[in-house]
C-alpha cells in the first residue's frame, strides 16, 4: 500500500467533467468485475443525469493539481464516490468519504455492490453498518441481476 496522499478537495467546475467521465468509467469497470458482469458498464456520460449525479452537491479531490476522485452526495444520502484505478490505496476514497460525512447529517446511508468488497470495507471502517441487502438489476442494464447493500451511518 502507498503513503496516504492529502488531496485538496473543492467543488466540482465545468471544466473537470471530461476528468470525471475518465475516473468514473476506469473505476466503474472495476467495480463492475467484483460485482456484477463488466457487459452491464454503462458511461458516466450517459448516466450522470438519470442517476443523480447533479442532484446533491459534487466535489472533487486533486492530486498534483489533477483531479483523481469524486464524491457526490446530499444532507443524508452518498451517492457516488469514485476514484481513480491509479490512485487506489492511497486513502483518497477515505478523504472523499469523510469531507462528505463532515458535511452530512446526523444519519447518512449510502448503497453499495454486494462484491464489491474494498467499498464496503471502507465503509464499515468508517462505521457504516448493513441494514439491508436488495436484489435487483443494475439501473439502466435491467438484464444483469445484482445485490445492492444498503448501508448506514448513525452519529
Amino acid at each position: 500500500m502507498r503513503p496516504p496522499t492529502d488531496p485538496s478537495i473543492r467543488p466540482y467546475l465545468l471544466s473537470d467533467w471530461p476528468r470525471l467521465c475518465a475516473i468514473h468509467d476506469c473505476a466503474r469497470l472495476d467495480e463492475l468485475r467484483l460485482s456484477a458482469d463488466v457487459a452491464a458498464f454503462r458511461s458516466l456520460a450517459r448516466t450522470a443525469h438519470s442517476e443523480g449525479l447533479f442532484d446533491g452537491r459534487l466535489d472533487v479531490a486533486s492530486i498534483d493539481t489533477v483531479v483523481q476522485g469524486f464524491v457526490a452526495y446530499k444532507r443524508n444520502s452518498l451517492n457516488w464516490l469514485y476514484v481513480h484505478p491509479d490512485c487506489y490505496g492511497r486513502g483518497l476514497g477515505r478523504s472523499l468519504l469523510r469531507h462528505a460525512l463532515a458535511d452530512a447529517g446526523p444519519v447518512v446511508t449510502t448503497l453499495a455492490l454486494a462484491g464489491n468488497e474494498p467499498a464496503l470495507q471502507l465503509y464499515r471502517s468508517e462505521g457504516f453498518v448493513e441494514i439491508e441487502r436488495r436484489p435487483g438489476w443494475l439501473a439502466g442494464s435491467e438484464q444483469f441481476p445484482t445485490v445492492g447493500v444498503l448501508l448506514e451511518l448513525r452519529r
